[in-house]
């Protein structure tokens, strides 16, 4: 008998028969013997439409009001899971994020998790029940309902089953597992079985979306066994396990996946005096305002000036140029240009420490594409290059017949 966190995503509890569906599976595993707790999202599109129900009353409505209102799509699916049980005979209780007070801090609509008070959940478990808990959300010190942000139900799953010590972290999806790049765009992407807390970390911040970030970032402090299934799936299988730890099968692949982020823009200032501190003046700024830097790059200096360049999410490419107008005549700079076309195209993979060639290998596959790198970063597994987004599919399914990730691991 195993104590098992099971998630499932809108997209799993998207209609009252995908809600029945669910509600099968796990009456399935309590049958088997195991004690499940089950967080759930809000179904499919509820969030976005409590969003923009908010929106056309406020423009900008304020973060604490905005946290109540879209917290309601977790409480709905939350009870109508526990109705769908109950339906099948199977005992089961809701919680609320409050009332199984996952305390956050404040930051309402990106709220971290501080705690968590396990003892209600241990005891439904041991009355012989199934719980059922909201994703997403929990409550400060002060009791303000607060949200994790996008994705934050995986997270919710992940500190619960840290905080219960369980036996695995289940993550069902409307995907089987973690895949060698994005089968939309490469049908012949395998499914991993197993991939390392390190490579997922970043796949997932390279634009891969089966898991947050933050939901991996957890599992791998405090050694959550964690596994992504399909939730459309009679028998799921074992999908893929997301693992600390070493085996000689995951040893073999040099290259684990291709990742990739479409929305991406370029900033360059021009003509930036050659001087100690002046890349601060001009990405401090930046970084007050709340935008994320991915790529930086700074040329070598030519008669006492540079270019710096960087990019940042497409999104934010008009509040970046507004602050670059400001550092502009501070910094003595020539001029500003920006190019919203761009996107990033990630390998990875623990391989590439004791393999050399992987860079020299990506940089070849994109110049025979006739490819052109505008930007290029590392990591101690993973390479990342800037590139036009009109090249996107074609880069990533040439990258990953490269690296061979069309073939199985013998």
């Amino acid at each position: 008998m195993a104590l098992i966190v099971q998630k499932y995503g809108g997209t799993s509890v998207g209609t009252p028969e995908r809600m029945r569906s669910v509600a099968r599976r796990v009456a399935n595993f309590r049958a088997q013997g195991h004690r499940v707790v089950v967080v759930v999202s809000a179904m499919s599109g509820e969030t976005n439409r409590l969003i923009a129900l908010a929106r056309a009353v406020a423009p900008s409505p304020r973060t604490r009001e905005l946290d109540v209102v879209v917290s309601t799509g977790e409480q709905v699916s939350i009870g109508l899971l526990c109705m769908a049980l109950d339906d099948l005979g199977v005992p089961a209780r809701s919680y609320t994020g409050a009332q199984v007070r996952i305390l956050t801090d404040s930051t309402h609509t990106r709220a971290r998790i501080l705690d968590i008070d396990a003892a209600p959940i241990r005891k439904d478990l041991d009355a012989g029940g199934v719980v059922v808990v909201a994703g997403f959300q929990g409550v400060d010190a002060h009791g303000n309902i607060t949200t994790l942000g996008r994705g934050g139900s995986d997270t919710t799953a992940v500190a619960l089953a840290a905080a219960l010590e369980a036996d695995e972290c289940q993550i069902y999806t409307d995907v089987d597992g973690v895949y060698t790049a994005d089968p939309r765009i490469v049908p012949e992407a395998r499914k991993l079985d197993a991939v390392r807390f390190e490579e997922m970390l970043e796949l997932a911040s390279l634009g891969s979306k089966v898991l947050q970030i933050r939901a991996v970032e957890f599992a791998a402090k405090y050694k959550v066994k964690l596994r992504v299934l399909s939730s459309f799936e009679e028998d799921p299988g074992e999908g893929t396990f997301i693992t600390v730890e070493e085996s000689s099968n995951m040893e073999r692949p040099v290259i684990s996946g291709i990742a990739f982020v479409r929305d991406e823009a370029k900033l360059t200032l021009t003509g930036v005096p050659d001087r100690p501190g002046i890349a601060y003046q001009i990405l401090g700024p930046i970084a007050d305002a709340d935008i994320d830097v991915d790529m930086i790059i700074q040329n070598a200096p030519r008669d006492g000036s540079t270019d710096l360049s960087f990019t940042v999410a497409r999104a934010d490419l008009a509040r970046a140029v507004k602050v670059l107008e400001g550092v502009q005549a501070h910094v003595g700079a020539r001029s500003i240009e920006s190019d919203d076309t761009m996107c990033k195209v990630s390998v990875v993979g623990v391989g590439m420490r004791s393999h050399p060639g992987v860079a020299a290998k990506m940089f070849r596959t994109l110049a025979e594409e006739g490819i052109n790198i505008q930007m290029i970063t590392t990591s101690e597994i993973r390479i990342s290059v800037a590139i036009e987004e009109k090249h996107l599919e074609r880069a990533v399914r040439a990258l990953h017949k490269a690296y061979g990730l069309d073939v199985a691991a013998e």
